[in-house]
């Protein structure tokens, strides 16, 4: 009878007669009951304009009981409903605080705006009364605003733990201040310290340190991932080889496969190695005019983030007589310096100078090379040298289009004004047949990268790109609010995309503009669902119905946003949804599900996936296209020899780095358009996924930043949130010995009392020191 309508607040109305002080004496289940038909008259009182003091009353004994009664969750519910949130802060203690900010943080994907930024800065505040620096930091970076996690940083006065912090700004790709500002250092060595841990210096050292400990230090040829011998007999015989695109291919494999080992056994083993096997011709020569340019740009990948033994395997190919090598060269100065920021800062001084050169080649190499190295850093040099060249009229399309996807790299997600306002005026400036170039596409994404993640805040820029050109506006649209919601899991913007993928656009042959703003809607779906995985499981049965009933454009770009949602986690349902797609009538869906394979095995080594690629080879060998996607794909999968993973989430999957999102979606803007872009000559956009590009390890060092070796428990995650008691973390758990690997889903915890780890989420570089209370048990 309660729960009937009309009866539905009867026990709260009965109460509210009687005697409301002694609420405590009713018990814990007559209080929920209670809580939740206040929050049904809170609602009903608030439309009518009634007073509701006295509800307030009740929640204000009602808060207190549940905080110490382990029951935190339903005191933020409570607080929540009534719109009292700040009440909260002052009920939390030592002892509750982990259980309520956890709450806090993780209901914070299904809040719409603002109060999911309001349960992060109350989470914040709480962590940081608390002295949780790493917990509060890693809230820090989800709010995205830099002058918090300047202020939070600057709170942690034990150098050790700032240590640690300063692992976790590095692999968010984070550029703090050291010198002066909020965040600044006085001690020099400390600073020094500092910086070398956020400037992510070590990073391939501690990467060749697990390389080592998993004894996978010997290069791999491409042969050893496209394993011929295993699939039947069909293989490309004679003339119909295409030769540069199969070199092509290769070079592709090669480096990523290699990628972060700084050694293979094509472009950085020398000529004379060449010349003992009776061939003398380097392998960069092997290749065509712009092959010559992702040949070159390779050394860069094989070199990732080993800045001092990069460069001079690059420096020798800046000085060739070929404008292609010299393109490759700039790109590759880019990727050695991508995510790592180098003291001397090599990578300006080498490059800057080629942005203005005659040939079109060159410069893309050097603006490519300048976004890369400096992607997520703000830096101001580099606006000052490409913000021309997005705004000259005269400049080829697609060198503004690269300037502006350079500028997006290095300026994401800081809504940088003069930055948005060059790419606004030259999307208003260019003529019409322009616009309806690929490249036009690259204008746009910058203009959404800045805005990554920024909610509200891009309104402004939104309101004016309805103004544009009719081929661009619409798209524009959708990019700005697809992205400024990334990874927010914002439900009424995800209906507002399903409504735009769900119109038939009737289009002539000269009208194809009409539905071009279908696919960014597709993708938008996927980027902003992914924030957690009932939004994620969601979105994929969505792309599933729209695969059924969608127009060529949607279906077209299903595969992609598949491929957003699963970055580097080749589940066995995606797997089979992209392997029955690779197969389609259209060419353009089974091009996009082959690269979308690439990206969810990113670095797994999945051997289901694997073998699914290799039937597609031999499958495809007469599309040399598809071929070429198909091994791209193959080199994707087997990257970093299965070390190396491209998901912009970490840290338990709590925190979206937006520079590592920001490569995805070049990669996955260049793929609506494959034909004009990486099927054709521009094929060297593939290696923005260089920003996403991260060891997924587990790495443990002691208080002097040396390795140490410790047992520790890795495991299936656990979602503990709200559950009572202490409920096990991981599940299914094996022990491993540091350094180990984490795949996706995963989590660690220590398998020893021995130390104590200054992080309370053990991935990445965790720095152990010794646990004073430990006694030894002697056997």
């Amino acid at each position: 009878m309660t729960l009937t309508p009309d009866y539905f607040t009867a026990a709260l109305s009965l109460y509210l007669q009687g005697n409301t002080d002694d609420l405590a004496t009713w018990g814990h289940e007559y209080m929920r009951h209670l809580a939740g038909e206040i929050s049904e008259e809170y609602k009903a009182r608030h439309e009518a304009n009634e007073p509701v003091d006295q509800l307030l009353q009740l929640v204000d004994q009602i808060v207190p009981y549940h905080m110490t009664h382990n029951a935190e969750p339903e005191a933020v519910d409570l607080l929540l409903e009534v719109d009292q949130l700040d009440q909260l802060e002052k009920h939390v203690d030592d002892t509750n605080f982990g259980r309520t900010c956890l709450y806090l943080v993780s209901c914070c994907a299904y809040l719409p705006e603002p109060e999911d930024t309001q349960v992060l800065k109350l989470a914040h505040r709480i962590y940081m009364s608390q002295k949780r620096y790493h917990d509060a930091l890693r809230v820090a970076l989800r709010l995205n605003d830099q002058a918090t996690v300047e202020e939070t940083f600057a709170a942690c006065t034990d150098m050790l733990e700032k240590r640690q912090l300063g692992y976790l700004l590095g692999r968010h790709n984070v550029a703090l201040d050291l010198e002066e500002g909020t965040a600044a250092v006085e001690d020099d060595t400390d600073r020094d310290t500092l910086r070398e841990i956020i400037s992510n210096s070590k990073l391939s050292e501690h990467f060749l340190a697990l390389a080592r400990d998993l004894d996978v230090m010997e290069p791999k040829v491409p042969e050893d991932v496209y394993k011929t011998h295993l699939t039947d007999g069909r293989q490309p015989q004679g003339a119909a080889l295409d030769s540069a695109r199969q070199n092509l291919a290769a070079t592709f494999v090669n480096a990523f496969v290699n990628a972060g080992f700084g050694q293979d056994k094509l472009v950085t083993a020398g000529s004379d190695a060449a010349a003992g096997s009776g061939d003398s011709v380097h392998w960069i020569f092997k290749n065509k005019d712009h092959g010559k340019t992702s040949a070159t740009a390779s050394l860069g990948l094989v070199s990732l983030w080993d800045v001092e033994g990069g460069l001079p395997l690059i420096d020798k190919y800046l000085y060739s007589s070929d404008n292609a090598v010299v393109a490759g060269a700039l790109l590759a100065i880019g990727l050695v310096n991508c995510g790592v920021q180098n003291e001397n800062d090599p990578a300006f001084a080498l490059i800057s100078d080629y942005v203005s050169n005659a040939d079109a080649g060159v410069r893309s190499g050097a603006i490519l090379g300048l976004g890369l190295a400096y992607a997520g850093t703000h830096r101001e040099e580099v606006q000052e040298l490409l913000v021309p060249l997005v705004l000259d009229s005269d400049v080829s399309m697609d060198i503004a289009g690269l300037a502006a996807l350079a500028l997006g790299l290095v300026f994401t997600s800081s809504c940088k004004e003069d930055v948005v306002e060059a790419i606004i005026t030259a999307l208003m400036s260019r003529p019409e047949a322009e616009l309806s170039s690929p490249w036009a596409k690259f204008l746009v994404l910058a203009l959404g990268l800045l805005f990554l993640g920024k909610q509200e805040t891009v309104e402004a820029t939104l309101e004016i790109a309805k103004t544009l050109h009719e081929q661009v506006s619409k798209y524009c649209q959708v990019v700005l609010d697809s992205l400024a919601y990334a990874g927010t899991g914002d439900v009424l913007k995800v209906q507002e995309l399903l409504a735009m993928c769900g119109e038939h656009i009737e289009t002539e042959e000269n009208t194809a503009w009409k539905a071009v703003h279908q696919a960014p809607a597709v993708l938008g779906l996927a980027v902003i669902a992914m924030a957690e995985p009932v939004g994620s499981s969601m979105a994929s049965r969505m792309l599933e119905h729209l695969l059924q009933y969608g127009e060529p454009p949607v279906r077209r770009a299903v595969p992609l946003a598949l491929a957003v949602l699963n970055v580097s986690d080749p589940g066995q349902q995606v797997v089979d949804a992209l392997s029955r797609l690779s197969h389609d009538a259209d060419t353009e869906v089974a091009q996009s599900a082959v690269m979308a394979m690439g990206i969810i095995g990113a670095g797994t080594n999945n051997a289901r996936l694997a073998g699914i690629l290799r039937s597609l080879a031999s499958y495809y060998y007469k599309e040399p296209t598809l071929l070429f996607l198909v091994r791209v794909a193959q080199g994707l999968t087997h990257m970093g020899k299965g070390l190396i993973g491209l998901s912009p989430y970490h840290t338990d999957k709590q925190l979206l780095s937006p520079v590592a999102l920001s490569g995805i979606l070049a990669v996955l803007t260049a793929c609506q358009d494959l034909k004009a872009t990486i099927g054709a000559k521009h094929h060297y956009l593939l290696y923005c996924l260089a920003t996403a590009m991260k060891p997924r390890m587990l790495l443990t060092v002691d208080e002097s930043g040396q390795l140490l070796s410790v047992p520790v428990r890795l495991g299936q995650a656990v979602d503990v949130v709200a559950q009572a008691g202490r409920p096990k973390t991981i599940t299914g758990f094996q022990t491993h010995t540091t350094p180990v690997l984490m795949g996706a889903g995963e989590r660690a915890e220590l398998g020893t009392e021995k130390y104590i780890a200054l992080s309370p989420i053990l991935e990445g570089v965790v720095i152990l020191k010794p646990n004073p209370d430990y006694v030894e048990i002697q056997e």
